[in-house]
């Protein structure tokens, strides 16, 4: 390739042809992380500040397990995975010190953010969690109602 110089033509360097294949290779890289970040499925559970008892958490996400704790006005979360088989599951268990036991199993929404709250008693407050995400959790078998005391 070549263009003109002063009426002459004259040889145009390689370099343009090697920085589209630096941006090329960065688009191939960047792209499917990029994806991956955005598409990953988002579950973040947050306890009230009006709480009092220290809750003790497990996220269970096709057995890939973490426990902590949470403090009143903390918050906690996991993410699911982006293509999801017939097996998997998300689970999420907490309680306190006194009698509070629950469970949930919840369907993580494909590329969303999924943001369930908990009152002061621990239960999951319907008011600010909303129909869409109640509609994406289930009681664990066997396990106590966790919208009701």
């Amino acid at each position: 390739m070549s263009h003109r110089q002063n009426g002459e033509m004259a040889p145009v360097s390689m370099s343009v042809k090697n920085i589209k294949a630096r941006y090329l290779i960065g688009a191939f890289i960047v792209i499917p992380a990029l994806f991956w970040y955005v598409a990953t499925p988002v579950v973040r559970v947050h306890y009230s500040k009006e709480a009092t008892d220290e809750l003790r958490v497990i996220w269970n996400t096709q057995h890939n397990i973490h426990k902590e704790g949470m403090l009143p006005g903390q918050g906690t979360y996991d993410t699911g995975h982006i293509f999801p088989n017939e097996k998997f599951f998300m689970n999420f268990d907490w309680w306190n010190e006194k009698s509070l036991r629950r469970c949930i199993a919840i369907t993580p929404k494909w590329g969303g953010v999924i943001d369930i709250y908990l009152d002061g008693r621990g239960r999951i407050e319907t008011a600010k969690t909303g129909p869409d995400v109640i509609a994406r959790l289930k009681r664990c078998e066997g396990d106590a109602d966790p919208f009701r005391p």
